[in-house]
């Protein structure tokens, strides 16, 4: 799981390098979440039985 985490992070961050060109163009908005211990089920968006409200997670997941 940490191998895929550590993986899955160097890809975005270089693929977010790559398309920058010295502020020419507009930089992509990125949002980064690395969270310990979390389940698919989790976030509330994606199950509606779960015992935790994600309330932010739901807005930017909508």
């Amino acid at each position: 799981m940490k191998k895929t985490v550590l993986f899955g992070g160097s890809l975005l961050f270089t693929l977010s390098m790559a398309s920058c060109d010295g502020g020419k163009q507009k930089q992509p908005n990125i949002i980064f979440i690395l969270a310990d211990d979390m389940g698919y089920g989790d976030v509330s968006y994606l199950d509606s039985r779960s015992k935790i409200k994600t309330e932010n997670l739901d807005r930017m997941a909508q």
